[in-house]
């Protein structure tokens, strides 16, 4: 079993000195509860983190092991997306947020025994396959909002909406995060079958101008809607390769499992108002520059 990095940072999209990265995953909580509340059957709670600013930027090489990443508080292990009552995610997924005046960074780790991907393709349809999704409303209105889509080759799947779908939303896949970077972090061997892999992680770099709308980095106190998502497929082998046990009939069917940061109360992770409360702190205590 080996160990392997993949990077990514298009020739469309200029990456700055030094490859900055946005990690991939990385949250603190400044309130827990995610379940609904006692004798409510509404919507769960959204989930909240408070982000710090570091004082200098990862390296973006989806290893997670920079000095800055050490004082960023992990979020809590993500969750079936309908909350309460559903089965708890077979494998562990956390994430950590943080920022500075150039990018928002997030880097997420991923428990995987079978590392899978086969897209290479830029703007492939990432969740066809295991990915990890980061969603992003910078004005908390539900309205011109972000996703983006990686698996564990570093093919990148970015795009913007208007609005939800189920409110009519168009999603503008032509759209790209000009300036991102990103990497991936593969802790045993990808595509075979023979072995038991650890898992793999990711970092992500997203410059404030590449979000349309974001004139520069958040105030200190600014509260952002943010999820995260993970898309995990039950597997079979076949001929000596891994393949998906099924495919979805049509949309309304979900042999796929969905395990996020903040539940939707549903299987629909495009309902910003569900999303979780991430607020930009002023500073962070413990890390150096």
């Amino acid at each position: 079993m080996r160990t392997t990095a993949i990077h990514r940072a298009s020739a469309i999209r200029p990456s700055w000195p030094g490859l900055i990265a946005l990690a991939i995953l990385a949250a603190t909580p400044v309130a827990a509860s995610a379940q609904s509340a006692p004798g409510d059957d509404g919507p769960p709670v959204p989930r909240r983190y408070g982000a710090p600013r570091l004082p200098a930027p990862p390296v973006i090489d989806g290893r997670l092991d920079d000095e800055v990443w050490n004082a960023v508080p992990w979020t809590e292990p993500f969750v079936d997306i309908r909350g309460t009552g559903h089965p708890e995610p077979r494998f562990e997924t956390r994430a950590r947020i943080a920022w500075d005046e150039r990018a928002l960074y997030v880097a997420a780790r991923l428990e995987e025994p079978h590392l899978w991907a086969t897209l290479t393709r830029r703007d492939a349809i990432v969740y066809r396959e295991h990915d990890f999704e980061v969603f992003i409303d910078p004005e908390g209105d539900g309205l011109d909002y972000y996703e983006l889509e990686i698996n564990a080759l570093g093919t990148e799947f970015d795009l913007r909406l208007n609005r939800p779908y189920h409110a009519g939303g168009q999603a503008d896949i032509d759209w790209d995060m000009v300036g991102l970077v990103t990497a991936v972090w593969l802790d045993g061997t990808l595509n075979d079958p023979s072995d038991v892999d650890r898992g793999w992680s990711v970092e992500v770099a997203i410059p404030w101008t590449a979000l349309p709308g974001v004139r520069g980095p958040p105030r200190p106190g600014e509260v952002w809607r943010i999820n995260f998502s993970r898309v995990q497929w039950p597997l079979v082998i076949e001929d000596g390769a891994y393949r998906k046990e099924r495919e979805p009939v049509d949309w309304s069917d979900h042999p796929e499992d969905n395990w996020v940061w903040s539940p939707q109360g549903r299987i629909d992770m495009h309902r910003p108002g569900r999303w979780g409360y991430v607020r930009f702190e002023a500073g962070t205590s413990g890390i150096e520059g």
